[in-house]
């Protein structure tokens, strides 16, 4: 311990925070500055990683939630060796490694991408459900630590209810969560917003917490020392901070704690850049130096860092030796691999609905993915993803032996978490809900694509057909908003989403073998609540045939030369298998129908195979439960599409299917309609 070293260290990070944001004009400054001692002490004292090798599965991790602090992050891991001065210097400019809110870059240490408050450190929660998930299988050895870094935003954000509520539940004692409590926020002081007591919140949730003055570096450290002691519960450290703290007017009076220091460059408040600088130790000319003492420290705390970590691979090895079956087990779960699966295998009875067959298909998983854990926003019962459940047991506080998370009713919560425990490695996680209520969770699916995560995510009810429930919960424009994330690429080039709405019991368990072995992207699959006619197998193997399913689009049925193609996905393909009986039957037409599951898949394909499936020069209609929108790019300008341009109603199932136009004699009748007017010539 060397308190003239730890306090130049974490003015150091001050600096250049400082430097930073007012190098590129925007940014924040002032709560970075508030933040630094606390980042200083938790890395060189506490913070267990390999400087030598970052992507470490049983390293300790940061998830940042207040994303705006992302210089805080920068200078802390520029001081460990992360970055170079270049780019704590290229800060939020085009092509630099140090965007303006922080995107996941483990070799750097960024272990999520944050920014949107309340998110960060739900991930964090879901991390370490992931730890505790591995270390109940794998032994205590794996007792890494999940840090979290929240600010007064991310305490507000509705979000932290349910992530505090699952992680005291629980008992996370692994998990740790700085509170950076400096009273300001972007545009007034806390006080303008909120009275609540924070520490008695935690507390209610079975959390403990310690408040302490988040720059005494005594406090920090005796805080963080009992955190990493805590066996029963998680722990939050309110540290009371101060925003912009060195901040220095041109006459070298303090200028701290100031809302107007949280969100712009300090030259453009009463601070002054230039003597602020100088007040923290640094050289206004080369704002972006490490000083040579805090080199020097920081040097010994890498090779001190190094020496621990293979310390502890040490440990770990001996323990590979004396269980090897178990040691093979997890390095197969940290592959992202999948055991063998035989989707064919898996038996379901005629005329089931998707979420039924989904249910079979979670059973099967269950009995033979080891690795997962699935998760319900209180409606396992409903969304059946207790076919999983029937088969496993649920976390538990002392008992992480279960693979399946009761989340209660935080859909937003609960694919954050699952977004963290994909951040961890090691576990595939599945989330379930009601398709309407996929409207809940958008910001976590969006961090889904941005951050390219496997996660499963079980959509059920996908239609009007809920029925009786009402406008409510009866999707309509959630498939469309859904497959946007189709069209919208990703960094690395690729579709951000893979959604998937199988049209029978086959589909599904095609769609589940599709979305499983998705390693690089988030995918959905769109269920059913109502029975769902099985599509005829125009061979001897229905499940073989759906296996074209996997090029997001196929014929079930084909003929040569069709008059019409008829196109859609889910349920309303076997609507439209009776529309076409109906077509061939009364009409003495030809007709093709397309069942396309993906089209963000489909359009990945050849353009000779998408063609003979959606030919062009031929009619092509198309009938959705939802917006038109859903189909019309496949079937293009001259086609048409049946689809609903309303809310529902609540009425039985089959009754909104006759009101609404979806039994396949009124398909049949619109079939002919468009037909009349079409000019196209095949």
């Amino acid at each position: 311990m060397n308190k003239r070293l730890d306090q130049q260290a974490a003015d150091n990070i001050r600096a250049l925070a400082v430097a930073m944001v007012e190098k590129a004009k925007s940014g924040h400054p002032g709560g970075p500055m508030g933040g630094a001692d606390f980042m200083h002490i938790l890395y060189s004292e506490f913070f267990n990683y390999d400087p030598s090798d970052m992507t470490w599965p049983f390293r300790d991790r940061f998830f940042m939630d207040a994303g705006h602090l992302s210089t805080l992050m920068y200078a802390q891991y520029y001081l460990l060796g992360n970055y170079a001065k270049e780019d704590v210097a290229n800060f939020r400019q085009w092509g630099s490694i140090t965007p303006g809110h922080p995107e996941v870059d483990v070799k750097r240490g960024i272990e999520n991408t944050s920014g949107p408050l309340g998110q960060g450190h739900t991930m964090g929660v879901g991390a370490a459900i992931a730890a505790k998930f591995l270390q109940a299988r794998f032994g205590d050895w794996m007792n890494h630590k999940i840090y979290g870094f929240i600010s007064d935003g991310g305490i507000q954000e509705e979000i932290s209810q349910g992530a505090g509520r699952i992680a005291g539940h629980l008992g996370l004692s692994n998990f740790i969560m700085f509170f950076d409590s400096n009273d300001i926020q972007l545009s007034t002081s806390t006080d303008e917003v909120t009275t609540e007591d924070t520490a008695m919140k935690y507390e209610a949730w079975g959390w403990k917490v310690v408040t302490i003055d988040g720059h005494n570096h005594d406090e920090i450290r005796q805080a963080l020392k009992d955190a990493n002691a805590e066996t029963e519960k998680p722990t939050l450290i309110i540290g009371k901070t101060i925003m912009g703290k060195g901040c220095v007017t041109a006459e070298g009076e303090m200028f701290e704690g100031y809302c107007e220091l949280h969100g712009q460059p300090i030259g453009a408040t009463g601070a002054d850049y230039e003597k602020t600088l100088l007040n923290l130790g640094a050289n206004p000319a080369s704002p972006f130096d490490i000083y040579d003492d805090v080199q020097a420290f920081y040097t010994d705390i890498i090779a001190e860092k190094t020496a621990q970590a293979a310390q502890k691979k040490a440990e770990i090895e001996a323990w590979r030796q004396e269980n090897s079956a178990l040691a093979e087990k997890l390095d197969f779960f940290l592959s992202g691999q999948l055991p063998v699966l035989d989707f064919e295998s898996i038996e379901h009875k005629a005329g089931l609905a998707s979420r039924a067959a989904s249910s079979n298909v979670l059973g099967y998983l269950a009995e033979n993915v080891e690795n997962m854990i699935v998760s319900s926003a209180d409606l396992s019962n409903s969304d059946k993803t207790d076919g999983f459940l029937k088969k496993s047991s649920a976390l538990q506080k002392g008992d992480f032996s279960g693979s399946f998370l009761q989340a209660g009713v935080a859909e937003l919560t609960m694919a954050c978490i699952a977004n963290g425990i994909a951040l961890h490695g090691g576990i595939i996680p599945v989330v379930a809900t009601f398709f309407v209520f996929s409207d809940y969770m958008k910001p976590a699916i969006r961090l889904s694509g941005i951050q390219e995560l496997p996660v499963k995510y079980v959509w059920t009810h996908d239609a009007f057909r809920v029925g009786e429930d009402g406008p409510t919960h009866q999707p309509v424009e959630q498939e469309a908003q859904i497959r946007l994330l189709e069209k919208l690429k990703n960094h690395s080039g690729k579709p951000s989403f893979l959604a998937l709405r199988p049209a029978d019991s086959a589909e599904t368990s095609v769609a589940w073998k599709m979305a499983l072995e998705n390693t690089s992207t988030p995918s959905g699959l769109i269920l059913s609540r109502q029975g769902i006619k099985d599509i005829p197998a125009q061979g001897a193997s229905r499940y073989q045939e759906a296996l074209g399913a996997e090029k997001g689009g196929y014929l079930v049925k084909s003929v040569d030369n069709p008059d019409v193609v008829l196109v859609a996905n889910g349920s309303e393909v076997a609507t439209l298998w009776a529309a076409a009986e109906i077509l061939e039957n009364k009409e003495n037409l030809k007709v093709s129908i397309a069942s396309v599951i993906s089209e963000g898949v489909f359009r990945q394909q050849s353009e000779d195979y998408q063609n003979s499936v959606i030919p062009r020069n031929t009619p092509l209609f198309g009938l959705t439960a939802g917006l038109p929108v859903n189909l019309e790019g496949l079937v293009g300008a001259q086609g048409k599409v049946f689809g609903l341009d309303h809310f529902g109603y609540s009425a039985p199932a089959g009754v909104l299917d006759e009101k609404f136009g979806f039994t396949g004699e009124q398909v049949s009748q619109e079939v002919l309609a468009y037909l009349s007017k079409t000019v196209l010539t095949k």
